[in-house]
């Protein structure tokens, strides 16, 4: 999913570049979400990998 993010992220950066203003505000909002949601995913596993590794042991 970061890697969506990135690929997202990129393109904004060339359209803002190329001067289409509301094609990147599109492509950064879809970017921003994305890595969010990564991360909202990784903190989730992270916690439950850790809960789930204590009760093993």
């Amino acid at each position: 999913m970061i890697k969506w993010a990135i690929i997202f992220a990129v393109l904004a950066l060339v359209l803002a570049v190329l001067g289409f203003g509301g094609l990147a505000g599109a492509f950064i909002d879809i970017a921003q979400i994305l890595f969010w949601l990564a991360v909202i995913i990784a903190v989730l596993l992270f916690v439950l990998g850790y809960t789930v590794y204590k009760k093993v042991t």
